[in-house]
């Protein structure tokens, strides 16, 4: 399956640091890993909110990935707002084996704002 992720500039950093091989694990207070199915849902995530967000570094990227089709189908797709606002919801303490399921290397193919 593939799916979306959009991350700020630290994520980022974070994601490179694993060799673009791995999300980092969650903040306190983050009781769930979201990948979303789509990159129209995952553009807007990242154009209105890490851009808005201190913590993003008032940046926003899309990332893509593929993750074993037989792993990922234990977390039911979840529909959060408009049809396709569309994601997973990874407890926080099964993070480590998602990312042991993800097939070859997360990409980043879109930046919120854009480079001039």
């Amino acid at each position: 399956m593939v799916l979306y992720r959009p991350v700020g500039a630290q994520e980022l950093r974070l994601i490179e640091d694993s060799g673009f091989t791995a999300f980092p694990p969650r903040l306190p207070g983050q009781p769930i890993f979201y990948p979303v199915l789509n990159r129209e849902y995952a553009a807007e995530i990242a154009g209105r909110w890490n851009t808005r967000d201190e913590n993003s570094g008032y940046v926003g990227f899309v990332t893509r990935f593929e993750v074993d089709d037989a792993f990922v189908s234990r977390y039911p797709v979840q529909t959060v707002g408009r049809s396709y606002h569309q994601e997973l919801w990874v407890p926080t303490e099964d993070l480590a084996a998602f990312n042991r399921h993800i097939i070859g290397r997360i990409e980043v193919i879109e930046r919120f704002p854009a480079e001039d």
